[in-house]
């Protein structure tokens, strides 16, 4: 049987602490780690011996697969100061180049026509591999629809790198999602906000896996 690979999740926002939750709800080991190492630590210990915590540095040298659950305008600094220790890892991207609007919205802050995960592989580290999922539900979703019943809800990826792709839909399942891929890093925009399948785009809501199969 082929050993699961490690996964690490850096950042414990909304989103990072909704796919690390739901990790460890599905009994999942996870590697944890923040800025603020109290919370990572305290994430931990109420995890019931499934989260372990770690450094920054530490946790990306010991796992497999990398989930920055960080603002996509963080995205470029992080690669610079992790530049060495990402070579050969696989990046989850979950980030949405989004920003308050001031009347109580969200505006994207790249061109109509760009994808945070298209614009992220460009400077992706030597030797690493990128996926994009994650960031296709907001983090209230992405909590309350985990394991959904009968039906699960799809999680959406892209990939360029087939070779990922057991590992990624390994890890989306263990999340308590269907996966669904739909296609390269190009197809990102697609699933990032506004797009249409995104929660916050047309699509709207979660959907089941043949009602994804019908959007394509």
């Amino acid at each position: 049987m082929e050993t699961q690979k490690k996964i690490a999740v850096i950042g414990l926002g909304n989103i990072g602490k909704a796919v690390a939750n739901n990790l460890v709800n599905n009994k999942h080991q996870v590697i944890v780690a923040a800025r603020n190492a109290e919370e990572a630590a305290n994430f931990a210990v109420q995890s019931g011996g499934f989260a372990q915590n770690a450094s920054i540095e530490d946790a990306i040298n010991t796992a497999d697969i990398i989930i920055p659950a960080i603002w996509f305008g963080s995205f470029k600094d992080f690669f610079n100061d992790n530049r060495d220790l990402l070579q050969g890892k696989t990046i989850v991207d979950v980030s949405n180049p989004i920003a308050p609007d001031g009347n109580g919205g969200f505006k994207k802050i790249i061109g109509e026509n760009e994808s945070a995960g298209e614009l992220n592989k460009a400077i992706l580290p030597k030797g690493a591999k990128l996926v994009k999922a994650f960031g296709t539900l907001g983090a209230g979703t992405l909590a309350s629809s985990s394991n959904q019943e009968p039906e699960k809800a799809v999680l959406f990826y892209a990939s360029d790198d087939t070779e990922v792709n057991e590992d990624i839909e390994n890890v989306i399942r263990n999340a308590g999602f269907e996966p669904l891929r739909i296609g390269g890093i190009d197809q990102s925009i697609r699933i990032e906000v506004f797009g249409d399948l995104h929660e916050f785009g047309a699509l709207g809501k979660t959907v089941t896996l043949a009602e994804a199969k019908s959007k394509f």
